[in-house]
C-alpha cells in the first residue's frame, strides 16, 4: 500500500487546475506519465533572467533581456510586408520594438507616446540599431506590475505553451507535503549544501530569484534522490538474491582446460580473468547475476562456452538465448563445432523448428540428454521444460526486456545468469547503467585478429568505391553496405535505391535488410549473405550487432557523418572476422561539420571500443547510452550521467550500508527511504 502522504502526488494529472479532457493526453505525452508527480519530474531545461536592466546600453544581441523605457515614437509600416516600429528611449539610447502584421489600434493602445513601458524578449540588432521583435512581456509599470524575475523554460509538445506548463507545475507543487521526513544523511546534506526535497522542487519550478548556482544545487539534490532510490532497490535485490539458493557448480577445471587446449589460439588474459570471476560466482550457493561486457571480437562467446562447460560438468544444463533466429543459429554452430566433438550434447531451438525435430529437442531438454541448448525466445515457451537448468546465458542482452530474461530464468529454481553485451559503455558509467549486475570486462582482443583499415571518403567518389567493391567480389569476398534510411523519394542514400543501383552496376546478387521487413524475410536475407548466395548485403542499422560473416571484408557506411560514434564502431565490427585484410569506408557528404569530423577522425584513429565509447559520451552526452534504455536498465528521470556520475558511487555505498545495517538503522530514516523508493525507484513507474 502506498503511504498516504504520497497520495496527492499520484493523483491523475487532470486533477490540476486548467488541465481538462483535451489537455490531459497532451500533458501525459509531454511528461511521459499520467500523474501529478510525473509533471513535477518534468524539470525546466533552463531559466531566463527577467530582471529589469539598468539601461539600454547593457543590452547584448542574442540575449533575453528586460528593460524599461519611455515610448518615443510609433512608425507605421510603409507596405504590407514591413513591420510596425515602436521606439523606446531610456535616457541612454533607443530600442526599437518590431511587430509584424499587428493591429495598429492595439499597438497604439499598448504603447501611447510619452508613457513608460517594461518589455522583455530577445535582443537583436539590425543596421546598428538595437531591436526586440514581438516581446514576450509588455507591462505598464504605472499599474504596479512587474515581469517575473526568473522564468523557467520547459521542453514542450504541440498544443502546449511554456506558460501553461509552468502554471501546472506550480500548482503541482502544492501536492508535495512540507513535512516529509529527510532520507539523505545529515552529513551529506550539509557537505553539499542541498535544500530539502520540496525546496529543491520549488527552487526549480518556482524560483524567487535568478541564481544559476542555486538551480544546479536543487537539480543535483533531486538527482541524488533518484540515485539513492535506485541503489536502495539494487542493494535490496542483492541481499534478497544472497538469501536464495542456486546450483552449486563446483566441478574441477579439467574440462575447461580440455576445451582451451583444443583451441587453435590462446585465451587472452582478459578472457582468463573473466572465466575465473564467473567460475567463482558459479561456485557460490546463491544465483550469479553477472554481465560479460566486451568489445566486438573480444571473445565473449568463448568465455560463455567455458561457463556452460562448468555447468554441464557439475551435472546441470546450460541455455544460450540470442535475440534473432540468425544469431541463434550462428551461435549454435559456434558452440556445437567446439563442444560436440568433445562429447557434449548441444541442440538448437527457435521458432523455425516444427514437428518431430522440435518434439525430440523438447524431450531431450526434459530428460537431461541435451546438455546445452541454444535458441531464441522460443526457449521460454510453456512447452519447454528443463531437467536441471543451472545456467542461463543471454547474448546481446540489451535487445531483450527484463521480463524476457526473467522468463527464461523462471524455468528453474534460482539458476545462475550471465548476460553478454558487445556495446561498450564508458567504464565510469557501466555500474550506473547495469544496476545490480557484477561486471566482467574483456578489454583485449585475441592475438592474430586483423586490424580494420578505416578511411573517410567523400561521396563524390562513390563510383570509385563501387568499382573497388566489384574487385573485392571478384576475389571471392563479401561486402556490407549500410544506408541511413530505408526509402525516400529522390534519395540516393536510401537502402532500397542503393541495393538496386549496386545490382545494376555490378551484376551480382544483392541482399536487402531493413526494419520494415518481416522477421522471416530479414532472417532469409541474412542467411543468404552468410552462406554466399548473395555477395553484397545492403542494410540499415539492423545489422549493427551479431552477424558473423568471416568472408565479409568491406563495410561501406553511407552518410556516415549522420551516425553516432558507437554505432559506427559496432557496424565496423561486422568485418575483420576472417584472415583477409578488411576495410571500413565512411562515405560522407561534404562539407563536414566540426563535430562530425571529430567523430570520423576518432574512428579512424582507434578500434578500442571503450575508448570510442568515452569519446562518444564526451561528444554527445549520455543520449540513449548505446541502446541500453531498451532493456529497462536505464530510465533516469532526473540524473544526467554526464554531470552526475560522481553521485552514483556515493548513493551505492550509502544504500549498501543501510541495507546491511537493516534493523540497526535510524527508524525515521528507514521510513523516509521507503517513501523515496515509492517515488523514484526503477519500479515506481510501473507500480503507480
Amino acid at each position: 500500500m502506498r503511504d498516504k502522504r504520497l497520495y496527492p502526488l499520484f493523483q491523475p494529472i487532470d486533477s490540476l487546475p486548467g488541465i481538462g479532457p483535451k489537455l490531459k493526453p497532451v500533458f501525459e505525452r509531454l511528461v511521459d506519465g499520467a500523474h501529478v508527480w510525473d509533471l513535477l519530474l518534468h524539470l525546466p531545461d533552463k531559466w531566463l533572467d527577467r530582471r529589469v536592466k539598468a539601461s539600454f546600453d547593457e543590452l547584448l544581441p542574442g540575449e533575453v533581456a528586460t528593460v524599461k523605457g519611455e515610448v518615443h515614437a510609433y512608425k507605421a509600416p510603409y507596405n504590407d510586408r514591413a513591420p510596425h516600429r515602436i521606439q523606446l528611449f531610456d535616457g541612454t539610447g533607443f530600442l526599437t520594438l518590431i511587430f509584424f502584421r499587428a493591429d495598429p489600434r492595439w499597438l497604439q493602445g499598448q504603447f501611447p507616446v510619452g508613457k513608460e513601458r517594461i518589455v522583455s524578449g530577445v535582443v537583436g540588432e539590425f543596421q546598428g540599431e538595437r531591436q526586440m521583435t514581438h516581446p514576450d512581456y509588455i507591462i505598464d509599470p504605472a499599474r504596479g506590475e512587474m515581469p517575473p524575475q526568473v522564468e523557467p523554460i520547459y521542453s514542450l509538445t504541440a498544443g502546449l505553451t511554456n506558460k501553461k506548463v509552468h502554471s501546472a507545475a506550480v500548482a503541482a507543487l502544492a501536492s508535495v507535503e512540507s513535512d516529509l521526513p529527510e532520507w539523505i544523511s545529515a552529513d551529506l546534506l550539509e557537505k553539499r549544501g542541498w535544500p530539502s526535497f520540496k525546496q529543491a522542487l520549488s527552487g526549480l519550478h518556482e524560483p524567487a530569484v535568478f541564481d544559476e548556482a542555486a538551480f544546479e544545487i536543487c537539480r543535483q539534490r533531486l538527482a541524488y534522490d533518484e540515485a539513492l532510490a535506485r541503489e536502495m532497490v539494487f542493494a535490496m535485490a542483492r541481499t534478497a538474491r544472497s538469501q536464495k539458493s542456486a546450483p552449486n557448480l563446483k566441478s574441477t577445471n579439467d574440462d575447461m582446460n580440455a576445451v582451451a587446449a583444443a583451441l587453435p589460439y590462446k585465451l587472452t588474459r582478459a578472457q582468463i580473468r573473466a572465466i575465473k570471476e564467473i567460475s567463482a560466482d558459479l561456485a557460490e550457493p546463491h544465483p550469479m547475476r553477472r554481465m560479460l561486457q566486451g568489445d566486438v571480437g573480444a571473445g565473449k562467446t568463448l568465455v560463455a562456452i567455458m561457463a556452460a562447460v562448468k555447468a554441464v560438468t557439475s551435472g546441470h544444463q546450460a541455455a544460450f538465448m540470442a535475440p534473432t533466429e540468425v544469431l541463434a543459429r550462428q551461435q549454435f554452430e559456434t558452440v556445437s563445432s567446439l563442444l560436440a566433438p568433445m562429447g557434449y550434447e548441444v541442440a538448437a531451438l527457435t521458432g523455425r523448428d516444427r514437428g518431430p525435430a522440435r518434439e525430440g529437442t523438447l524431450m531431450g531438454l526434459a530428460d537431461g540428454s541435451i546438455q546445452i541448448i541454444v535458441g531464441t525466445q522460443a526457449l521460454f515457451q510453456d512447452a519447454v521444460r528443463f531437467h536441471k537448468l543451472g545456467l542461463v546465458i543471454v547474448d546481446e542482452q540489451h535487445r531483450f526486456g527484463v521480463a524476457d530474461r526473467m522468463k527464461l530464468a523462471g524455468k528453474a529454481e534460482g539458476p545462475h545468469m550471465l548476460v553478454m553485451s558487445a556495446t561498450p559503455i564508458p567504464r565510469t558509467l557501466a555500474q550506473a547503467v547495469h544496476g545490480d549486475l557484477d561486471i566482467s570486462v574483456l578489454d583485449e582482443k585475441p592475438a592474430g585478429r586483423q586490424p580494420i583499415e578505416t578511411r573517410a571518403v567523400p561521396d563524390t567518389r562513390i563510383d570509385e568505391v563501387i568499382e573497388g567493391v566489384g574487385r573485392a567480389i571478384d576475389r571471392g569476398e563479401r561486402v556490407f553496405w549500410v544506408c541511413p534510411r530505408v526509402d525516400a523519394d529522390e534519395d540516393d542514400s536510401s537502402a532500397v535505391f542503393r541495393a538496386e543501383a549496386l545490382r545494376k552496376a555490378l551484376n551480382v546478387p544483392v541482399g536487402l535488410v531493413h526494419g520494415r521487413l518481416k522477421a522471416e524475410e530479414k532472417d532469409a536475407a541474412l542467411e543468404a549473405f552468410r552462406t554466399g548466395d548473395s555477395r553484397i548485403l545492403v542494410a540499415t542499422t539492423v545489422i549493427e550487432v551479431g552477424v558473423d560473416v568471416p568472408d565479409a571484408t568491406i563495410m561501406v557506411i553511407e552518410r556516415a557523418e549522420g551516425f553516432g560514434l558507437a554505432q559506427l564502431h559496432q557496424l565496423r565490427g561486422r568485418v575483420g572476422r576472417g584472415n583477409r585484410k578488411s576495410f571500413c569506408l565512411l562515405l560522407y557528404r561534404p562539407p563536414l561539420g566540426e563535430l562530425a569530423r571529430e567523430r570520423l577522425d576518432t574512428l579512424r584513429a582507434t578500434e578500442d571500443g571503450f575508448e570510442i565509447a568515452e569519446a562518444d559520451f564526451r561528444l554527445r552526452g549520455p543520449g540513449d547510452l548505446l541502446g541500453v534504455r531498451q532493456s529497462g536498465a536505464v530510465d533516469y528521470r532526473v540524473i544526467d550521467l554526464k554531470r552526475d556520475a560522481d553521485l552514483i558511487p556515493i548513493a551505492r555505498q550509502d544504500a549498501r550500508f543501510l541495507v546491511e545495517l537493516s534493523g540497526g538503522a535510524n527508524p525515521k530514516r528507514l521510513e523516509a527511504l521507503a517513501l523515496l523508493r515509492e517515488l523514484l525507484s526503477p519500479l515506481s513507474r510501473n507500480a503507480s
